[in-house]
């Protein structure tokens, strides 16, 4: 049996990956508009999922849809009997779980979607379904829309299905949560990046976060169940959202200035079979100065610039080890750049066996009063912590370790 992904532009999906995890043929089909009738009518496909733009058009020219797809007013999830396309709509439960995962309770609350595609009419039948009190839908050319949302002060969930503030234009936030002041729960049905902008303030206010990696995997499994009369476990849902997130996920390296993590960082990218960036190597490469050089010319402020940018371009990356220099953590842009894909690894190493060799930021300030400066920081903006003490092997496997401890945390 053979199935795929239907949509414009996939990209950035892990439906491939997720499928073949479970041992399906799967794969990813970009479809033009003007070509998407021809799929429908001759595919050769047993079963395929439906994504952005596509969701609702699909709805209109099958032979039937589930009371559930009529109810979302889209279709992701189509199965073909006896030559006959039936259409269903696994979002409806994919949101479903994400919200019970997280123990979002959405009774008697007033809740915002933004968005007016189909993964908002899903969220709307949802939310609707749950019993939330009022549900307001923002969109760009609505009635309530970006210029006017603030007047929903009462908001208690929020929903974003739009793609603002997906890869790869991360660091996007489609709304001012300022002006949500009541908000208790926000979730983003984007999952590339790990964590979005929306995502990042909304946690900071302290409300509940989940991003849409829960949903498209839990819709991926409820796929499978039409598509093969399987019913599957949340056991093996949240399976596979650990696989995905291993997988995806960079490991970043923070720490001082000769603490290490460049040699640990390919220790770390070889015994993982991932790609291996430097920031500094990187500045290196794409100005032709070292970090040093640049400081010592243009000033420690011209070189922070350049190290905000490349910050910002590597941490854009996926499933990649990716070593900082020592003050890349010390700026909040560079911290949400790397979280946003990332988990943050601090590599703590005995004040006396660092070097101020080469690091005219060390030499200037001395190493025990940068390191005073820095430790507090170090330690509030990384996920995990390892000792360089040992062994560089032994740290890399305790790296790899660490890591994989904060994946499996249930977010």
């Amino acid at each position: 049996m053979k199935f795929c992904l239907i949509g414009e532009k996939l990209g950035h999906s892990y439906s491939e990956k997720i499928h073949r995890l479970r041992g399906l043929s799967y794969v990813l089909k970009e479809i033009p508009p003007h070509a998407l009738e021809a799929f429908l009518e001759d595919n050769g496909f047993d079963g395929f999922n439906v994504t952005i733009p596509y969701k609702k058009s699909v709805a209109a020219k099958l032979a039937r849809i589930s009371e559930r797809a009529k109810e979302a007013g889209a279709v992701n999830t189509v199965v073909k009997k006896g030559g006959a396309l039936f259409g269903y709509n696994t979002d409806f439960g994919g949101l479903l779980y994400t919200f019970k995962r997280k123990d979002i309770m959405v009774k008697g609350k007033k809740a915002m979607i933004l968005g007016s595609g189909g993964a908002a009419a899903t969220a709307h039948a949802v939310l609707a379904a749950e019993g939330a009190a009022e549900i307001y839908c923002v969109s760009r050319k609505g009635e309530l829309n970006y210029s006017n949302y603030g007047s929903c002060t009462d908001t208690d969930i929020l929903v974003n299905a739009t793609p603002v503030g997906m890869y790869p234009n991360a660091g996007e936030c489609p709304v001012d949560l300022d002006k949500l002041p009541r908000l208790s729960a926000a979730v983003d049905c984007i999952y590339n990046p790990y964590r979005t902008e929306l995502l990042m303030r909304a946690e900071k206010r302290g409300a509940v976060c989940s991003n849409g990696l829960p949903m498209l995997v839990e819709q991926a499994l409820l796929a499978e169940d039409i598509w093969l009369g399987a019913k599957h476990t949340e056991d093996e849902t949240e399976k596979i959202i650990n696989i995905i997130k291993r997988d995806t996920l960079n490991i970043v390296l923070s720490g001082m200035p000769s603490c290490g993590k460049t040699t640990l960082g390919r220790l770390v990218a070889e015994k993982t079979g991932r790609e291996f960036y430097d920031v500094d190597g990187y500045i290196f490469e794409n100005c032709g100065r070292t970090p040093a050089e640049i400081i010592n010319a243009d000033g420690e402020a011209a070189f922070r610039e350049i190290e905000k940018k490349a910050v910002k371009l590597l941490g854009a990356k996926s499933g990649a080890v990716i070593a900082c220099g020592g003050g890349s953590v010390c700026f909040p842009e560079n911290v949400a750049a790397l979280k946003s894909n990332g988990i943050i690894v601090y590599i703590k190493r005995d004040i006396n066996l660092l070097t101020d060799d080469g690091r005219p930021v060390s030499a200037k300030t001395g190493i025990k009063e940068l390191f005073e400066k820095r430790a507090g920081i170090y330690e509030s903006t990384a996920d995990a912590a390892v000792e360089n003490a040992g062994p560089a092997e032994k740290c890399a496997e305790e790296i790899i370790k660490a890591y994989e401890t904060a994946c499996y945390k249930r977010t």
